[in-house]
């Protein structure tokens, strides 16, 4: 027999449980906003790192905001098999490989080769390479933020409403 569990969270995700903490992510997807990329590309890059790392919060939430600026569904399910899609421009591409090798940082020797970083610099200039970077970074932070306290998909909208209380 089969038995449901029940997804519960460990404690409230730690970006509303401390005071200021939710603020500074907010500030860092402000400046990124700021800088000309495309805010799909971004939302699919932050579909790719949290498919990585088993955010469902995440693989539920930017699927969503991605069809919301428009993407198509066939990217949008087709991210985790970039490689194999026709789908997806060679800056797309650049921007994708440097979202795995930057997620992966642990996975191999020289986690962001050159050839990785020359083919994203081919494509963004200087500012765009730091907001991809930082990017990558902040849906890395709540990758892991969701991943260890075991916050349920859907349930954010739940704990945001809470905390502003």
């Amino acid at each position: 027999m089969q038995t449901t569990t029940t997804l519960e969270p460990r404690i409230a995700n730690p970006a509303f449980a401390v005071d200021g903490a939710m603020d500074a992510l907010h500030a860092m997807n402000k400046a990124i906003s700021r800088v000309k990329l495309s805010p799909r590309l971004l939302e699919l890059m932050h579909l790719r790192a949290s498919q990585i790392n088993g955010c469902g919060v995440c693989a539920v939430q930017h699927p969503k905001i991605a069809r919301k600026l428009g993407e198509t569904d066939d990217r949008i399910f087709a991210v985790a098999a970039w490689r194999e899609a026709p789908f997806f421009t060679d800056a797309e591409r650049a921007a994708l490989a440097l979202t795995e090798a930057l997620t992966r940082i642990a996975d191999t020797a020289d986690p962001v080769p050159d050839s990785i970083w020359d083919e994203a610099a081919a494509h963004y200039d200087e500012q765009e390479l730091a907001a991809l970077v930082l990017s990558i970074a902040t849906i890395n932070v709540w990758n892991r933020l969701n991943v260890a306290t075991r916050q349920v998909a859907g349930e954010w909208i739940k704990a945001a409403a809470t905390a502003r209380v």
